[in-house]
């Protein structure tokens, strides 16, 4: 078969696996497309389908295999009814990480991982009490009896400060059972915490990252808000289906 033959079968191939529901939406969400082949890391290497205009191109089969078994996993540790914080620090991801956490009940931070909130977890604890104590007062309107109106504004600020940094994780009681993660690459911080407690990593990773350390890594576009949005989504819901089975 010549070159040109073998690739036209290639792409066929290719096109011919879009057939399937689930591989179909990734596929529409982009999830296939990674970056420049210069870029990619030698660990995910086995999940390159091919290189379209110098661009990695993501076997989606072997994606969705990656994908079903972090579902699998996600939704045993809603059954147990254990913690999962959602990690996008990346600017595409804020919006469908609060999002979906919020939707299922569970922490997260978007924006920069502040050092420390896990491995030094009682000194977090402790600026997440006063946040929530600040919350009370401000809320039974005990700021306006005890402070002028400089000092209130000074207290507000400091309220807006730690919003900013810990209001994703305020009611969290104890150091997590696991995170999911957009693009592990950014999140280097969060998965050294994670990785110094024992706690299991979920990631969403494209070309880029290295994944030989993530447990449950899924490969796949992190960049792309659609692509971004639809994994979250999918954990999400598999968190969610496992709370409502709780042991």
């Amino acid at each position: 078969m010549t070159s040109q033959g073998a690739l036209k079968e290639k792409k066929n191939n290719f096109y011919s696996k879009v057939e399937d529901e689930q591989i179909s939406d990734m596929f529409e969400v982009g999830a296939h497309f990674g970056y420049r082949h210069s870029k990619t890391h030698p660990s995910v290497e086995n999940y390159i389908f091919g290189v379209k205009n110098n661009t990695e191109v993501f076997d989606l089969e072997k994606t969705r295999g990656l994908l079903d078994k972090a579902k699998d996993f996600v939704e045993q540790l809603g059954r147990e009814g254990k913690t999962v914080i959602f990690v996008g620090g990346k600017h595409p991801s804020w919006a469908p990480v609060e999002e979906n956490a919020n939707k299922v009940g569970a922490p997260y931070v978007v924006g920069r991982w502040i050092g420390g909130t896990i491995t030094n977890f009682p000194q977090t604890k402790k600026r997440l009490d006063h946040l929530k104590n600040l919350r009370e007062q401000r809320e039974s309107g005990e700021f306006a009896k005890k402070y002028t109106k400089k000092e209130q504004l000074l207290i507000d600020r400091e309220i807006g400060d730690l919003e900013e940094k810990f209001g994703g994780i305020v009611n969290i009681e104890k150091i997590p059972e696991a995170l999911f993660v957009i693009d592990p690459r950014k999140e280097h911080l969060a998965i050294r915490e994670a990785q110094k407690k024992d706690i299991p990593v979920v990631a969403l990773a494209s070309s880029d990252c290295d994944i030989e350390k993530i447990d449950y890594p899924i490969v796949a576009n992190d960049s792309a808000p659609a692509s971004i949005r639809y994994f979250t989504e999918q954990i999400a819901e598999a968190y969610n289906k496992g709370k409502k089975e709780i042991i």
